[in-house]
């Protein structure tokens, strides 16, 4: 079978949600044996850049922020979304509008590092770009190495953000991923790239 005998079809879709944090549909599809199912949920939110960041001495930078959809605080990289409303006329989220440029998610990447923890770099290095999850939505995450970071300000956080800044090394992450205190999958995933970049 081609790509053309495995693709759904949309029949319809309907907004459950469309706002300017998100656009959650419940759709009808067609399946290649014409069979229609449905409801299948699907969203679209921002896209958003992933900075694996390391200082002058090879630590890594790191977050540590409350997460609500598991209720708990995690440790993470510096990351941030990549503002719909730059590219977009309509307030609110769209399938089309959360598609970025790498020229919009690397300002982010740039921007979301410092604000977050007030380091900056001269040594960046795209990693991957990639669906951040294909079976639900249609965002991309745009994950960046920065290397040699270093400090030139203090945090300038938006008002819901509330965060500390660790500096980690890299036995000390390795550790905090496999016992469960690392819990961001994508940012386990940008830590192995940045680990096997060069093979």
């Amino acid at each position: 079978m081609d790509n053309k005998d495995l693709t759904w079809k949309l029949i319809r879709a309907k907004h459950l949600a469309q706002d300017e944090w998100i656009d959650f549909r419940a759709c009808d599809y067609e399946l290649p044996n014409g069979e229609v199912i449905g409801p299948v949920y699907n969203f679209s939110k921002h896209s958003f850049s992933v900075v694996v960041a390391t200082d002058e001495n090879g630590k890594f930078i790191c977050v540590r922020q409350y997460r609500h959809g598991i209720d708990d605080v995690t440790t993470e990289f510096p990351a941030g979304a990549i503002e719909y409303k730059q590219k977009s006329d309509v307030p609110y989220i769209t399938f089309e509008n959360v598609i970025a440029t790498e020229d919009e998610a690397f300002e982010a990447a740039k921007r979301e590092l410092q604000e977050e923890t007030g380091y900056v770099s001269d040594e960046w290095e795209h990693l991957l770009t990639t669906p951040s999850n294909a079976t639900l939505l249609n965002s991309n995450v745009h994950i960046y190495l920065a290397q040699n970071c270093h400090k030139v300000t203090g945090q300038e956080l938006d008002d819901t953000e509330f965060l500390n800044v660790e500096l980690v090394s890299e036995q000390e992450l390795v550790n905090r991923i496999y016992h469960g205190d690392f819990k961001q999958t994508i940012h386990m995933l940008a830590y192995f790239l940045y680990k096997h970049r060069n093979q």
